[in-house]
C-alpha cells in the first residue's frame, strides 16, 4: 500500500501534468474508435465546471482523477489514471476517496462515469464494482455506445 502520497488540485503549469495525461490519452487510443474515447484534454480539464486532482510521491506524479459537474448534485468522475508502474498499491483507491469526500462536502449526491467495455478496461470495471458503482444508463450527453460502460455511485 503506498503511503507518501500527496493529493492536492493540479497545477496546470506542471509540465510533468501535460505528459501525464499524454500519457493516459495515448493509452486508451487504440482502444476504441475516436467517436468512443470520451477522455478529457488537458484545456477541457482547465474548464470551470471541472476539479482535478494530482496524486504524487515525492515529486512524482503518480495519479490524476478529476469530477466534472454534471448538473446540481451530480458530477461525473474522469481522468482516473495511475502510473502504470504503480497500478495496485492503492493510489486509485486513495484518489477516488479523495473525490468523493470533496463531492460529499460539495453536497453531489451523485457520481457517474463512462469507462470502456472492452477487456482494456476490466481491472478498471471491477474497481469501480468494489467501490459500490452500479451500471446506468448513458447519463449527461452520452448515448447508448457498445465501446461504453456507465456507471453509477449514491452517495449517502
Amino acid at each position: 500500500m503506498t503511503v507518501n502520497v500527496r493529493i492536492a488540485l493540479a497545477d496546470f503549469e506542471d509540465p510533468g501534468l501535460a505528459a501525464f495525461l499524454r500519457a493516459h490519452l495515448d493509452d486508451i487510443a487504440p482502444t476504441a474508435p475516436v467517436e468512443s474515447q470520451h477522455a478529457l484534454s488537458l484545456g477541457a480539464l482547465r474548464e470551470p465546471n471541472v476539479r482535478l486532482w494530482v496524486a504524487r510521491e515525492g515529486a512524482d506524479i503518480v495519479g490524476t482523477a478529476a469530477l466534472a459537474a454534471l448538473e446540481p448534485g451530480h458530477d461525473e468522475l474522469k481522468s482516473m489514471r495511475t502510473d502504470p508502474a504503480r497500478r495496485g498499491t492503492g493510489i486509485a483507491s486513495r484518489l477516488l476517496d479523495h473525490l468523493l469526500a470533496d463531492a460529499t462536502a460539495r453536497g453531489v449526491r451523485r457520481i457517474s462515469l463512462e469507462t470502456g467495455s472492452m477487456a482494456f478496461f476490466a481491472p478498471a470495471r471491477a474497481f469501480y464494482g468494489k467501490a459500490g458503482f452500479t451500471p446506468c444508463p448513458p447519463f449527461g450527453s452520452y448515448s447508448d455506445d457498445p465501446n461504453s460502460t456507465f456507471l453509477t455511485l449514491v452517495l449517502e
